[in-house]
C-alpha cells in the first residue's frame, strides 16, 4: 500500500473550536444555540397574549352570565346588550364603507391605473393606515359632529370607523390582485377575454381568500378602536334606535369604566366583561378567516390541477 493510499484510510481529525477560524467558531456556536433561541422567541411572543387573556378572563368570567348579554346597562348595573348592539351597527357601517371604497380602489390601482398613479395610491394608503386613530377621531369630530351639526351620532362613528378600516382593505385587495400570476392574465386575454372579464372571473376569484382576510382583519382592528368612536358617536346607555343618535359600544365601556375607583365595582366589572367579549369576537374572526382561506385555497387548487 502506498503512502497516498494510507493517507486516504486515516480518519479526519475531530473538528474542535480550537482548530477552526474565528468566523467558523462563531458559526458553530450559532448553530448550537439557535435550536434553543427560536422556541424561546416563540414563547416570548405568545406569553403576553395568553397572560392578557387569562388576566381578563379571571376578572370577567366569574360574573359573566346570559344576563350580561341580554340586559342593558342601567345606572351602575345591568349588562352589555346596548353596547353589543351599538358595536354591531358601528362595525357594519364601517365594514360597508371600507369594503366598497377599499376594494374599488384596489381594483383600480391593480388593473387600470397608470404606474405613477398606482404608486401614489399605494403610498397614500400606507400613510392613511399609519395615521393614529385618535387623529381620525378629532377629524371626524370637527367634520361630522361640529361642521355638519349632526352632533354625536352612530352614523358619524361608523363613517370614521370606515375611514380607519379602508386602507387595510385597499392594500390587501391591491396586493392580492397584483399577486395573481401574469400567465393567467396573458392566457385570458389571448383567448379573447376583456380586461373586465379577466378581473371578475379569473383574478378576483383567485384573490378572494386574501381579500376576505383583509376585510376580517380590518373588522378586528375596528372592533378594538375606541378613540375615533368616542369623539364621534358619543355615548348612550340606552339601546340604539336610529343612526342619528349616540350609541354605546364595547370599547367605550373599557375606555370609560376602567379608570373608575374600586367603589364602582359593577361598572369596573362591565369593563372587564366587555374586554373579554371583544377577545372572543376577535378570536372568532381569526378562526373564520383561517377556515375561509383554507376552503378557497383547496377550491382553487382543484380548479388549476
Amino acid at each position: 500500500m502506498t503512502a497516498g493510499a494510507e493517507g486516504l484510510g486515516e480518519e479526519a481529525p475531530a473538528l474542535t473550536y480550537a482548530s477552526v477560524s474565528g468566523r467558523t467558531r462563531r458559526r458553530l456556536i450559532f448553530d448550537r444555540f439557535i435550536p434553543w433561541l427560536l422556541p424561546l422567541a416563540f414563547v416570548v411572543v405568545l406569553f403576553p397574549l395568553f397572560d392578557m387573556i387569562f388576566w381578563v378572563a379571571q376578572k370577567a368570567v366569574p360574573t359573566f352570565t346570559l344576563a350580561t348579554l341580554t340586559e342593558t346597562q342601567v345606572g351602575f348595573g345591568g349588562g352589555l346588550y346596548s353596547m353589543i348592539l351599538g358595536t354591531l351597527v358601528l362595525i357594519a357601517i364601517g365594514t360597508a364603507i371600507a369594503t366598497g371604497i377599499g376594494m374599488a380602489a384596489g381594483f383600480y390601482t391593480a388593473e387600470y391605473a397608470p404606474r405613477p398613479v398606482a404608486t401614489f395610491g399605494r403610498l397614500a394608503g400606507n400613510i392613511l393606515a399609519g395615521v393614529p386613530a385618535i387623529v381620525l377621531g378629532y377629524f371626524g369630530y370637527y367634520l361630522l359632529v361640529l361642521y355638519t351639526n349632526w352632533g354625536f351620532t352612530t352614523l358619524a362613528g361608523g363613517i370614521v370607523l370606515g375611514i380607519f378600516m379602508t386602507p387595510y382593505v385597499y392594500r390587501t385587495t391591491d396586493l392580492a390582485l397584483t399577486s395573481v400570476p401574469p400567465t393567467q392574465r396573458e392566457a385570458a386575454l389571448a383567448m379573447g377575454a376583456r380586461p373586465r372579464q379577466y378581473l371578475l372571473r379569473i383574478a378576483f376569484p383567485i384573490a378572494l381568500p386574501t381579500v376576505l382576510t383583509g376585510i376580517f382583519f380590518a373588522m378586528a382592528l375596528g372592533l378594538g378602536e375606541a378613540a375615533p368612536i368616542v369623539y364621534t358617536a358619543g355615548w348612550s346607555s340606552t339601546p340604539i334606535t336610529g343612526l342619528m343618535q349616540p350609541t354605546s359600544f364595547l370599547t367605550g365601556a373599557i375606555w370609560l369604566f376602567y379608570d373608575l375607583p374600586p367603589s364602582e365595582g359593577t361598572l369596573l366589572t362591565l369593563a372587564f366583561q366587555a374586554a373579554f367579549l371583544l377577545i372572543l369576537i376577535v378570536l372568532g374572526l381569526n378562526v373564520i378567516v383561517q377556515l375561509l382561506s383554507d376552503r378557497f385555497r383547496r377550491r382553487l387548487q382543484g380548479l388549476f390541477e
